[in-house]
């Protein structure tokens, strides 16, 4: 059978390979921690749970707008000005989870010969995506000095007359970055004067510490039009296998990515969108508490990796991810992180599995439980002692 070209880059998204590795080696009677996937362990809050089962009841189990339900895009409408997102339910499209909804505006916006700016290391799936419309990917660092944001020389140099898109993702996955005001508007400037879209990724919007906040470039004078917000329910209120996601989007892109929603998915199921509601509307003190939660496990993880020798981890402003900077051990990041999940017993993912720019550095999901947390820096610390002798 001959491949369309177009999938033969492809590649697994690590974080379910090592995971799919880890498990090989539990059922083998191995005892694993888990901190390779970006799921969170907290279960979906029970007013969420209450609410999808009093839809399911109801009858929201059939076909529905393949935007997704008005009443829901005007809650995410007036959520969103919170964050001052000022957008109107038009702008608004739901999908089954965030990834839709960001391939889907790159299918219809991107074209042979375009060039994509990306995150390195970023999100796999952004180079995925880019590859899929048959664009050029073309990859800028990031810099773990700035808070892991663009080197913004870098960034400069890499805008040609091709570029038609940059991405950002801010709380970011994998290295907890929150990219600063300043420098969202030295990008939007950028946006503007070089006359390119943003896809802005703020799934991890939510999930910030300290009293910072992750701010977004739509809301900077002028940006507006030009930006795309991809964000969903899956992080902030333990809501990933529910599989829902939206984007705010000019109008025009909007309803074009509607009609490849009608296309390719149908519609987002019923029952989940309504839950969603609730999630938006009544949810903010349960967030609030698991933000909390993540802040105490981070401070714990974090400082307990830097005790490590050989290890140097810069503290995470959002998400929940540790990226750890392990360039003194001197081991090729796949290498290590393979070596701790066969002789340590801790699944984690390298740095390469989000791009070239990731090598020197391991990902961690401190989404799980502090005592699983102490385990995993006792086992880290033991190993990367015998590594040392």
């Amino acid at each position: 059978m001959k491949l369309a070209s177009r999938i033969n880059a492809l590649q697994p998204e690590g974080a379910y390979h090592v995971m799919a590795l880890a498990q090989a080696l539990e059922r083998q009677g191995r005892d694993i921690v888990h901190l390779e996937i970006g799921q969170p362990d907290f279960s979906t809050f029970p007013n969420i749970i209450e609410a999808g089962k009093e839809a399911i009841d109801a009858g929201f189990t059939k076909y529905n707008p393949p935007e997704g339900y008005a009443d829901l895009r005007e809650s995410i409408a007036r959520f969103s000005e919170r964050r001052s997102i000022i957008a109107t339910p038009s702008q608004v499209v739901v999908a089954p989870g965030a990834k839709p909804v960001l391939l889907f505006p790159m299918l219809a916006l991107l074209e042979a010969g375009d060039e994509v700016l990306y995150p390195d290391p970023g999100f796999p799936s952004y180079r995925a995506a880019i590859e899929l419309t048959g664009a050029t990917p073309i990859p800028v660092p990031l810099v773990e000095s700035n808070s892991f944001s663009f080197d913004l020389d870098a960034l400069e140099k890499r805008i040609s007359s091709k570029t038609k898109l940059l991405i950002l993702n801010s709380p970011a996955n994998p290295t907890g970055g929150v990219i600063s005001r300043a420098d969202l508007e030295v990008i939007a400037k950028l946006a503007q004067e070089q006359d390119f879209l943003v896809m802005s990724d703020e799934i991890y919007s939510r999930l910030v510490y300290d009293n910072a906040k992750a701010e977004s470039i739509y809301a900077i004078d002028g940006m507006s039009e030009r930006t795309i917000i991809v964000d969903g329910f899956s992080k902030s209120y333990a809501m990933t296998g529910w599989r829902l996601g939206y984007a705010i989007m000019p109008e025009p892109l909007a309803r074009k990515v509607s009609l490849l929603l009608t296309h390719a998915i149908g519609c987002t199921a019923g029952f989940t969108q309504k839950a969603g509601i609730v999630a938006i509307e009544q949810c903010d003190e349960h967030v609030s508490k698991i933000v909390t939660e993540y802040q105490l496990r981070r401070n714990a993880f974090v400082q307990g990796l830097n005790q490590i020798d050989g290890i140097h981890c810069r503290s995470p402003e959002g998400a929940f991810y540790a990226f750890p900077n392990i360039t003194e051990l001197d081991t090729p990041s796949p290498i290590l992180a393979d070596r701790l999940l066969n002789e340590a017993g801790i699944a984690c993912l390298s740095g390469t599995d989000f791009g070239p720019n990731g090598e020197g550095y391991l990902r961690f999901s401190y989404a799980t439980s502090m005592d699983q947390l102490q385990v995993a820096i006792e086992r880290i610390g033991n190993f990367i002692s015998g590594l040392k002798r």
